[in-house]
């Protein structure tokens, strides 16, 4: 087959790091079946959105996306429309009805099958392919075409989610909790770190902190780090996802002892009102919070502490909200998202009396974030004039000696940089650099 002759396929990733392995797996799989892989549909034989239908705005613009390629195919630029992943998962057949020019959906267990479904959508037959109780598990058998920067890689130790959290559609989406055999997670680690010399592993989940419980009903990640550690020698592996319900002991003195893993905990709390926390089903209280923060703080030196809060989740009044900025306040968060509460059909918490108005949980987040924004500045602050080993992310593209980077308290995309002035740095490589300066979210330094 000449390259002329090659099919074009071009995917859109939406959506968080779970997402992006997926489409990865996709990828690899589409260039197996002797797809060019292209990053402009136009001219595409296929065009891919591997979508989120996780919360209102991110099914917004997974649906825009799919609206703008609907356009280029009505054009005449694209052959054929995939919808793929979360939004497919959940709205198969509204997706089909009501925009027309989409050939196949397939959901978050049926996507690996897309390859072999093109040529029967470009013979002129609609596909629609979505399990009801996704199950599919990827391991370290899929091949991943990277769409991360070569220095760093995501690893999904589990899919699917149990905790059944009465305002999400995870387990509607991706379906229980399913974790990966320990020696599937290391034989892919090891690959990734011989084959694209990765410098920062990055372990995901939709709860990481419940891996294993689903095999025996023992927790497994404390001993899935120990035995990565040696196989990263010379990288850092980075914990995203934890749930303070599922926080042991062990895990603490894990992360504390393990060196080369970041001294960074991702850790959702979503509110620390009891009544609320208890809506939710979150199964924790206020106060294991407040304790598990304690221990954290004590028994992890150099701890980075990250978290997410909802604001406006059904009857949240101004005392329970102000509640949570007192906490927000006190707690001194070094990184914090916040999210407006969406209604989710299909949840529990859709249901539930008290639900507050836009403009209400607009104006939530609003001071959640300014209350945030000085913590972290201050916070900040008390980097100045010290070292810090980081990993260099890329060059400036405006050119001569400037460089973003991230020290072990930052993960990529969702977190501050570090502007560094430097030369002979190169992506990818570790330097010590000294804070010469700190914003409300990064900082700036010289390499050392």
């Amino acid at each position: 087959m000449t390259k002329s002759d090659m099919k074009k396929a071009c995917l859109l990733s939406l959506g968080c790091p779970r997402n992006l392995l997926d489409s990865e797996v996709l990828l690899s799989l589409l260039e197996k079946k002797g797809f060019g892989i292209v990053e402009d549909p136009e001219g595409a034989d296929v065009a891919i959105v591997n979508t989120c239908g996780f919360i209102e705005d991110a099914k917004e613009e997974s649906v825009n996306v799919i609206l703008q390629l609907a356009a280029l195919k009505k054009e005449g630029k694209i052959k054929k429309l995939v919808a793929a992943g979360c939004l497919a998962q959940r709205y198969p057949r509204k997706l089909m009805e009501k925009i027309t020019e989409i050939d196949g959906v397939f959901g978050t267990s049926d996507f690996t099958r897309i390859p072999a479904a093109v040529d029967v959508m470009l013979s002129g037959r609609r596909v629609r392919e979505v399990t009801a109780d996704p199950h599919f598990l990827y391991d370290h058998e899929y091949a991943r075409k990277m769409l991360t920067p070569p220095h760093y890689a995501y690893l999904k130790i589990q899919e699917g989610c149990s905790n059944r959290c009465t305002y999400c559609v995870i387990p509607q989406l991706k379906g229980p909790r399913r974790s990966r055999r320990a020696e599937s997670v290391i034989e892919e680690a090891r690959r990734l770190k011989s084959e694209h010399g990765i410098k920062e592993l990055i372990l995901i989940g939709q709860d990481t902190t419940s891996f294993g419980l689903d095999a025996d009903g023992k927790p497994g990640l404390s001993g899935l780090i120990r035995d990565l550690s040696p196989v990263m020698k010379d990288a850092w592996i980075r914990l995203l996802y934890t749930h303070p319900a599922h926080f042991t002991d062990d895990l603490i003195d894990t992360i504390a002892d393990t060196a080369n893993l970041c001294k960074y905990v991702d850790l959702p709390i979503q509110h620390i009102n009891d009544k609320l926390l208890q809506k939710m089903n979150r199964r924790v209280t206020g106060s294991r919070v407040r304790g598990l923060l304690e221990k954290l703080r004590t028994g992890i030196n150099g701890l980075t502490l990250r978290t997410t809060v909802i604001v406006g989740f059904p009857g949240e009044t101004d005392r329970e909200f102000g509640e949570l900025v007192d906490f927000l306040e006190e707690a001194r968060f070094d990184r914090l998202g916040a999210f407006l509460y969406s209604r989710e059909e299909g949840t529990p918490a859709a249901g539930f009396k008290g639900q507050v108005p836009r403009k209400v949980r607009e104006e939530r987040f609003d001071e959640i974030m300014k209350v945030q924004q000085k913590i972290s500045a201050e916070n900040n602050r008390k980097y100045l004039d010290k070292r810090v080993k980081a990993l260099v992310d890329e060059k400036d593209p405006s050119g001569g000696d400037q460089f973003t980077g991230r020290g072990q308290m930052d993960a990529p995309e969702v977190d501050g940089v570090i502007y560094i002035k430097g030369k002979g740095l190169n992506a990818g490589e570790f330097t010590d650099v000294r804070i010469t300066g700190a914003m409300e979210y990064d900082l700036i330094g010289e390499a050392v």
